[in-house]
């Protein structure tokens, strides 16, 4: 069951990294109707199964909710999301894997020995 759990949180910090990387990139080349396409179908979809409520509602909210009053309030809009979606990344974020331990634990010690010999 602990394997089942870690399976779907690895899964579901993958797929947010991905929408995050996709709007990111949408949003450098200024595609709004990619932004507004994953944002809507994409992202909501992601959070509603992840169980981020809130975030589905602001996702359809952004899209169905009343017209921006330009072209740069909607990107402002999706600029606080992309920040909001960063932070929840780093919020989700997973521990290193075991493998990574030692590698881990010798840059600790070699940090702890120079600091030490500097002292």
């Amino acid at each position: 069951m602990l394997h089942r759990n870690m399976i779907k949180a690895e899964s579901f910090q993958r797929g947010l990294q991905a929408l995050l990387a996709e709007l990111q990139l949408a949003r450098d080349q200024n595609n709004l109707g990619k932004l507004a396409l994953l944002c809507y179908c994409e992202l909501r979809r992601w959070a509603r199964e992840a169980g981020e409520s809130e975030l589905a509602e602001r996702c359809a909210g952004l899209i169905t909710g009343t017209p921006h009053a330009s072209r740069q309030a909607f990107l402002a809009d999706i600029d606080g999301l992309i920040a909001e979606l960063a932070a929840l990344e780093a919020r989700l974020a997973l521990p290193a894997p075991a493998s990574a331990l030692p590698e881990l634990i010798s840059e600790e010690a070699a940090a702890h020995t120079a600091s030490a010999r500097a002292a």
